[in-house]
Protein backbone atom coordinates (compact mmCIF):
# COMPACT_ATOMS: atom_id res chain seq x y z
CA UNK A 1 0.00 0.00 0.00
CA UNK A 2 1.56 3.28 -0.92
CA UNK A 3 1.76 5.44 1.75
CA UNK A 4 1.83 9.34 2.51
CA UNK A 5 3.20 11.38 5.10
CA UNK A 6 1.90 15.06 5.70
CA UNK A 7 4.65 17.17 7.96
CA UNK A 8 3.20 19.72 9.18
CA UNK A 9 4.36 23.66 9.62
CA UNK A 10 6.20 25.42 12.12
CA UNK A 11 4.02 26.18 15.15
CA UNK A 12 0.88 23.91 13.66
CA UNK A 13 -0.01 20.65 14.17
CA UNK A 14 -1.66 17.76 12.40
CA UNK A 15 -4.79 19.32 12.55
CA UNK A 16 -4.14 22.94 11.60
CA UNK A 17 -4.70 24.25 8.38
CA UNK A 18 -5.51 22.23 5.33
CA UNK A 19 -3.81 18.97 6.67
CA UNK A 20 -6.85 16.95 7.66
CA UNK A 21 -8.75 17.92 4.36
CA UNK A 22 -5.63 16.41 2.80
CA UNK A 23 -5.98 13.37 4.69
CA UNK A 24 -9.41 12.19 4.33
CA UNK A 25 -9.70 13.02 0.23
CA UNK A 26 -6.10 10.48 0.55
CA UNK A 27 -8.05 8.01 2.70
CA UNK A 28 -10.78 7.90 0.32
CA UNK A 29 -8.62 7.02 -2.38
CA UNK A 30 -7.11 4.13 -0.47
CA UNK A 31 -4.26 5.52 0.72
CA UNK A 32 -2.66 4.96 4.22
CA UNK A 33 -1.83 9.01 5.25
CA UNK A 34 0.09 9.60 8.47
CA UNK A 35 0.32 13.49 10.18
CA UNK A 36 3.26 12.56 12.75
CA UNK A 37 2.81 15.26 15.35
CA UNK A 38 6.44 16.77 14.96
CA UNK A 39 8.32 17.97 18.40
CA UNK A 40 9.11 21.29 19.64
CA UNK A 41 6.80 22.56 16.97
CA UNK A 42 6.88 26.27 18.51
CA UNK A 43 10.75 26.17 18.23
CA UNK A 44 11.69 23.78 15.69
CA UNK A 45 15.44 22.38 15.92
CA UNK A 46 16.84 20.29 12.77
CA UNK A 47 17.97 17.18 14.72
CA UNK A 48 15.31 16.67 16.25
CA UNK A 49 12.77 16.91 13.60
CA UNK A 50 15.03 15.11 11.00
CA UNK A 51 14.96 12.20 13.92
CA UNK A 52 11.41 12.02 14.46
CA UNK A 53 10.54 11.78 10.68
CA UNK A 54 13.28 9.20 10.48
CA UNK A 55 11.25 7.40 13.05
CA UNK A 56 8.01 8.05 12.03
CA UNK A 57 8.67 7.09 8.05
CA UNK A 58 8.58 2.67 8.06
CA UNK A 59 10.43 1.35 5.19
CA UNK A 60 10.38 4.82 2.84
CA UNK A 61 11.09 3.39 -0.58
CA UNK A 62 8.90 4.02 -3.70
CA UNK A 63 5.96 3.40 -2.54
CA UNK A 64 6.13 6.45 -0.23
CA UNK A 65 5.56 9.93 -0.68
CA UNK A 66 5.87 12.98 1.45
CA UNK A 67 3.97 16.03 1.74
CA UNK A 68 5.54 19.53 3.95
CA UNK A 69 4.57 22.50 4.39
CA UNK A 70 6.84 25.69 4.89
CA UNK A 71 9.04 24.13 7.72
CA UNK A 72 8.29 20.74 7.05
CA UNK A 73 9.66 20.70 3.36
CA UNK A 74 12.83 21.67 5.05
CA UNK A 75 12.41 18.57 7.21
CA UNK A 76 11.42 16.38 4.50
CA UNK A 77 14.72 17.52 2.45
CA UNK A 78 17.05 17.00 5.32
CA UNK A 79 15.72 13.70 5.81
CA UNK A 80 16.09 12.74 2.55
CA UNK A 81 19.31 13.58 2.32
CA UNK A 82 20.88 11.32 5.01
CA UNK A 83 19.21 8.00 2.71
CA UNK A 84 21.47 6.22 0.96
CA UNK A 85 20.58 4.52 -2.39
CA UNK A 86 16.44 4.80 -1.52
CA UNK A 87 14.46 6.43 -3.48
CA UNK A 88 10.83 7.39 -2.66
CA UNK A 89 8.10 7.50 -4.45
CA UNK A 90 7.28 11.52 -4.89
CA UNK A 91 6.66 14.40 -2.64
CA UNK A 92 4.49 17.69 -2.70
CA UNK A 93 5.78 20.95 -1.26
CA UNK A 94 4.15 23.64 -0.18
CA UNK A 95 5.49 27.32 0.84
CA UNK A 96 8.59 25.56 1.16
CA UNK A 97 11.66 27.83 0.99
CA UNK A 98 15.64 27.91 1.51
CA UNK A 99 15.55 31.75 2.26
CA UNK A 100 13.38 34.15 4.22
CA UNK A 101 12.39 37.65 4.52
CA UNK A 102 10.64 39.68 7.62
CA UNK A 103 10.34 37.01 9.97
CA UNK A 104 8.51 38.66 13.42
CA UNK A 105 11.11 39.26 15.09
CA UNK A 106 15.21 38.43 16.83
CA UNK A 107 13.37 35.26 18.55
CA UNK A 108 12.18 33.78 14.93
CA UNK A 109 15.22 34.89 13.31
CA UNK A 110 17.31 32.67 15.74
CA UNK A 111 14.82 29.70 15.53
CA UNK A 112 15.23 30.41 12.05
CA UNK A 113 18.87 30.74 11.35
CA UNK A 114 19.91 26.78 11.37
CA UNK A 115 17.69 26.40 8.82
CA UNK A 116 18.32 28.97 6.91
CA UNK A 117 22.39 28.82 7.27
CA UNK A 118 22.69 25.15 7.16
CA UNK A 119 23.69 23.64 4.41
CA UNK A 120 21.23 20.99 2.55
CA UNK A 121 22.85 18.13 -0.22
CA UNK A 122 20.27 18.96 -2.79
CA UNK A 123 22.24 16.38 -4.88
CA UNK A 124 21.41 13.38 -2.68
CA UNK A 125 17.95 15.25 -1.97
CA UNK A 126 17.45 15.27 -5.99
CA UNK A 127 18.20 11.20 -6.21
CA UNK A 128 16.35 10.44 -3.16
CA UNK A 129 12.83 12.38 -4.01
CA UNK A 130 12.47 11.65 -7.79
CA UNK A 131 9.20 13.69 -8.74
CA UNK A 132 8.98 16.57 -7.16
CA UNK A 133 5.70 19.52 -7.30
CA UNK A 134 6.24 22.84 -5.09
CA UNK A 135 3.89 24.83 -4.41
CA UNK A 136 4.44 28.81 -3.46
CA UNK A 137 2.12 32.03 -3.72
CA UNK A 138 2.71 35.30 -5.01
CA UNK A 139 1.87 36.96 -1.87
CA UNK A 140 3.65 35.24 0.44
CA UNK A 141 4.39 37.54 3.24
CA UNK A 142 7.91 35.71 4.06
CA UNK A 143 8.66 36.86 0.29
CA UNK A 144 11.72 35.47 -1.69
CA UNK A 145 9.27 33.75 -4.33
CA UNK A 146 12.17 34.07 -7.19
CA UNK A 147 14.69 32.77 -5.65
CA UNK A 148 13.15 29.54 -3.72
CA UNK A 149 11.74 29.00 -7.12
CA UNK A 150 14.70 29.13 -8.93
CA UNK A 151 16.97 26.47 -6.13
CA UNK A 152 13.15 24.65 -6.95
CA UNK A 153 13.56 24.22 -10.63
CA UNK A 154 17.17 24.52 -11.67
CA UNK A 155 18.43 22.45 -8.03
CA UNK A 156 15.84 19.35 -7.45
CA UNK A 157 14.23 19.44 -11.29
CA UNK A 158 10.90 20.07 -9.26
CA UNK A 159 7.73 21.63 -11.48
CA UNK A 160 7.23 24.54 -9.44
CA UNK A 161 3.44 26.08 -9.52
CA UNK A 162 2.86 29.63 -8.58
CA UNK A 163 -0.69 30.56 -6.97
CA UNK A 164 -2.04 33.80 -6.73
CA UNK A 165 -3.30 35.27 -3.54
CA UNK A 166 -2.51 32.18 -0.77
CA UNK A 167 -0.10 33.92 1.53
CA UNK A 168 1.62 31.01 3.61
CA UNK A 169 -0.89 28.42 2.52
CA UNK A 170 -2.46 29.10 6.56
CA UNK A 171 -6.24 28.78 7.46
CA UNK A 172 -5.06 32.29 8.15
CA UNK A 173 -4.81 32.91 4.72
CA UNK A 174 -8.01 31.19 4.20
CA UNK A 175 -6.71 28.15 2.95
CA UNK A 176 -8.37 25.10 4.39
CA UNK A 177 -8.25 22.80 1.58
CA UNK A 178 -5.58 22.45 -1.09
CA UNK A 179 -7.28 20.66 -4.51
CA UNK A 180 -4.34 21.83 -6.16
CA UNK A 181 -2.12 19.81 -3.72
CA UNK A 182 -4.25 16.84 -4.07
CA UNK A 183 -4.40 16.57 -7.42
CA UNK A 184 -0.41 17.38 -7.72
CA UNK A 185 0.08 14.51 -5.23
CA UNK A 186 -2.95 11.93 -7.30
CA UNK A 187 -0.66 12.55 -10.26
CA UNK A 188 2.65 11.31 -8.25
CA UNK A 189 0.35 8.10 -7.10
CA UNK A 190 -0.75 7.08 -10.40
CA UNK A 191 0.73 4.20 -11.47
Amino acid sequence: MKKVYIIHGWDFKPESNWYPWLKKELEAEGFEVIIPEMPKTEEPDIETWVNHLAEAVKDPGLGTYLVGHSIGCQAIMRYLETLDNIQIGGAVFVAGWFYLKNLEGEEIEKIAEPWLNTPINLGNVKKAIGNLKVFLSDNDPYDCLEENSKIFKEQLGAKVIIEKGKGHFTSDDGVQSLPEALEALRSLLRP
